[in-house]
């Protein structure tokens, strides 16, 4: 992981709260249960055990992933621009051939969640869409197919 992670403030916020609660209670949480696992007996058939020792493992693969990404994060913030579509903005568009307004979340991939519109920076619309400008309308390249969208809107 050498690439930059691009983050949003709020989403690398977010990243130092769940490190901060996977550290400070779901580590101290899992060292108990894996202290009362041990007080049932016999390791080599204890299920309590085994299951107490995988999700610590879980819990440190993800503690040592997000201090990774906020390590070589580079936050994004946006300059209050509306001209000009950047990782940050919400963007309103215009789907031409689908006659269909949306509204998108420009953010890096770390980020991206299109059940809520929050789209990366590195997918075929967000790569359309960065660096356009309002009122533009820009073609996708999508893997079968291609469209086009029209810019109604960029807010920060």
């Amino acid at each position: 992981m050498s690439e930059k992670v691009i983050l949003t403030e709020e989403g690398y916020k977010q990243l130092e709260k769940r490190l901060e609660e996977l550290k400070f209670v779901k580590r101290p949480e899992i060292t108990e249960r894996i202290k009362i696992a041990r007080d049932f007996g016999d390791l080599s058939e204890n299920a309590e055990y085994d299951a107490a020792k995988n999700e610590q493992a879980r819990i440190e693969g993800e503690i040592v992933e997000i201090e990774a990404k906020l390590k070589i994060a580079e936050i994004i913030k946006t300059d209050g621009g509306h001209d000009v579509v950047n990782v940050g903005n919400k963007v309103k568009v215009l789907d031409i051939d689908m006659d269909e307004e949306t509204e998108y979340e420009i953010v890096g991939t770390t980020e991206a969640d299109i059940s809520v519109n929050r789209i990366s920076n590195e997918s075929p619309l967000g790569k359309a869409l960065v660096g356009a400008k309002l009122g533009e309308t820009v073609t996708v390249k999508a893997p079968k197919c291609s469209y086009q969208v029209k810019i109604l809107g960029i807010d920060a």
